[in-house]
């Protein structure tokens, strides 16, 4: 049975359909924040790294293979999620509703080859350019909310920068 078959079922159960996501970020030379949006492998519209939970990982570590596969980065993930959105996905046969846990990934290394770089591009974009070109407005919200404070010193322990 395919993942997608699988998670209609769920779907058609009532049961949540869940994602989880990753947002890149890094600092530029003046010390601002900067996030990375990767274009879909279809619509080409702009997106984060994301995909469906995974087999023996935690959430936080499925956000991290996603954003190594799609986005060709590697990085640390901060263990607690800044939120969640909701979007439709479109599926072979129709939509359905999928919630995404949110992952923010410190990124250490930026690949010039990686598993999907010929299906998909990848920009650096400040917070807010960013939201602007994003459709799902909880993911939007999330990305503006992003302030200048050091993401990359946080600890497990604080709260990620988000007002």
């Amino acid at each position: 049975m395919s993942k997608e078959k699988r998670f209609v079922d769920k779907a058609k159960n009532g049961k949540p359909i869940r994602q989880v996501a990753a947002v890149p970020f890094r600092r530029d030379s003046r010390g601002n924040v900067e996030v990375m949006l990767i274009t879909s492998k279809t619509t080409k519209r702009f997106i984060v790294p994301k995909g469906w939970p995974m087999k023996g990982k935690s959430g936080r570590k499925a956000a991290i293979t996603e954003a190594l596969e799609e986005a060709g980065v590697v990085g640390e993930a901060l263990r607690e999620p800044p939120g969640v959105y909701a979007y439709w996905k479109r599926l072979s046969s129709h939509f359905v509703r999928v919630a995404v846990k949110v992952y923010l990934l410190s990124v250490i290394d930026v690949r010039s080859d990686w598993k999907e770089s010929s299906q998909r591009q990848r920009a650096w974009l400040s917070p807010a350019d960013a939201a602007a070109l994003i459709d799902e407005p909880q993911l939007a919200s999330l990305l503006r909310s992003m302030t200048s404070q050091p993401m990359d010193q946080l600890t497990e322990h604080e709260q990620p920068p988000f007002v």
